[in-house]
């Protein structure tokens, strides 16, 4: 018996934003958009996020609407961890259920909090093919992300 194994092309995004946003409802409907459309065009989407903020959870929130509004068998909604943190430690079971998988990044588990989650950030931009930004501000671990990526010459959305 001959058995094919198909591999799907697997196109990453990740998603980084200020702590506090702005004009939430218009970033989120944009937002949404942009994860919709990604959902629609390509064969599977890995949809990285680092919840640290309000934009990350509006990105959340978005991902799981198109999942369900559109089709959610060709994406996944990943949270990463730049280390164990105590916030999945405790509520694992209900973060476990809301995510599709939960990570936590090799290449900042053992690195010092500080620079923990700058290492996370870089190493979600170097495994992305897009990264969209929610950046107003020129200060920041958004910022310092977005700069990250420009110098990868990765491609970027910008939402402002």
């Amino acid at each position: 018996m001959i058995v094919v194994i198909k591999i799907l092309n697997v196109f990453t995004v990740c998603f980084f934003g200020h702590r506090y946003v702005e004009n939430y409802s218009e970033l989120d409907r944009r937002v949404y958009k942009i994860i919709c459309e990604l959902i629609k065009t390509k064969e599977y989407v890995e949809l990285l996020i680092g919840r640290d903020g309000e934009f990350d959870q509006l990105v959340s929130s978005a991902i799981i609407r198109a999942k369900r509004n559109i089709f959610d068998a060709n994406s996944s909604h990943t949270w990463v961890l730049p280390y164990q943190k105590a916030d999945y430690i405790n509520n694992s079971k209900e973060l476990d259920k809301y995510y599709d998988s939960v990570e936590i990044c090799d290449h900042s588990a053992s690195a010092h909090p500080k620079t923990a989650i700058t290492l996370r950030n870089r190493n979600m931009i170097d495994r992305s093919e897009l990264c969209v930004f929610y950046v107003v501000h020129n200060s920041g671990g958004a910022f310092k992300a977005i700069e990250y990526a420009k110098k990868k010459n990765k491609t970027i959305i910008l939402l402002q």
